[in-house]
C-alpha cells in the first residue's frame, strides 16, 4: 500500500466516520475498502483504486470534501464526481429516486472508462451485498430501500444492461448476480449456497 493509497483510505474512514451499511450494523468503511478490492481484480490502477475508496464521499459527505479529494489529482476528482448520482441540494435535499437513477444511468452510457470501471465494481459490490442478504433474510431486505424490491431490481437490471453495453471488466459479474438476485427474488431460483 503507498501512502497516497493510506491516505485515499483515511479520508474516506473520515467522511464515512460513525455511518453505517443501509439497515445493517457494519460499519460504511467496509464498502469503499471493498470496492476497491473490486477494481484491483478488475485491472485499475492506484488511481481508480483511490477514486473507489473515494466515490461515495461527495455524496454522503457533501460539496465539502471536493477540495479533500482533489489533492488526489483532477483524473481521481473526475471519476469520483462522476460516480456520484446526487449531490445534495443547498437545502440537504436530493432529486426524487426514479429521476436520479435514470440521470445516472444516462449518465453511465456517456462516461469514460475510468468511471465505468469505478462505478461498475460498487455496483457489483452492492448487488452482491443485497443478494447475500436476500438468501439470508429474504425479501425483507428491500425494506430498507426506497424504491422497494420492484425499483430495485429494475435499477440494477438497467445497471446491468448499461454496463454491459459498454464494454466494463466486471459486467458478467454483475448480470449473473443480478440474475440470481431477481431469481430468489420473484421465487424462481432456489439458491445452492448456505
Amino acid at each position: 500500500m503507498t501512502p497516497r493509497y493510506s491516505q485515499g483510505l483515511a479520508l474516506a474512514a473520515k467522511a464515512h466516520e460513525g455511518q453505517a451499511r443501509k439497515g445493517t450494523a457494519i460499519p460504511y468503511i467496509v464498502h469503499p475498502v471493498g470496492v476497491a478490492g473490486l477494481v484491483a481484480q478488475h485491472g485499475g490502477d492506484e488511481d481508480q483504486q483511490i477514486a473507489a475508496l473515494l466515490h461515495d464521499v461527495l455524496e454522503d459527505g457533501g460539496a465539502a470534501f471536493t477540495a479533500q479529494v482533489a489533492v488526489f489529482g483532477e483524473r481521481v476528482l473526475r471519476m469520483v464526481m462522476g460516480c456520484t448520482d446526487a449531490m445534495p441540494g443547498a437545502n440537504g435535499a436530493k432529486a426524487p429516486w426514479e429521476e436520479r437513477k435514470r440521470a445516472y444511468l444516462a449518465h453511465l452510457m456517456e462516461a469514460d472508462s475510468d468511471t465505468l470501471l469505478v462505478s461498475g465494481c460498487d455496483k457489483l459490490y452492492n448487488a452482491r451485498a443485497i443478494l447475500d442478504d436476500l438468501r439470508t433474510i429474504g425479501p425483507a431486505v428491500f425494506e430498507r430501500f426506497s424504491s422497494g424490491q420492484a425499483g430495485t431490481l429494475w435499477y440494477y437490471g438497467q445497471l446491468s444492461e448499461v454496463f454491459a453495453q459498454r464494454g466494463v471488466a466486471m459486467s458478467a459479474a454483475l448480470r449473473h448476480t443480478v440474475s440470481e438476485m431477481e431469481g430468489l427474488a420473484t421465487g424462481q431460483l432456489i439458491s445452492t449456497r448456505p
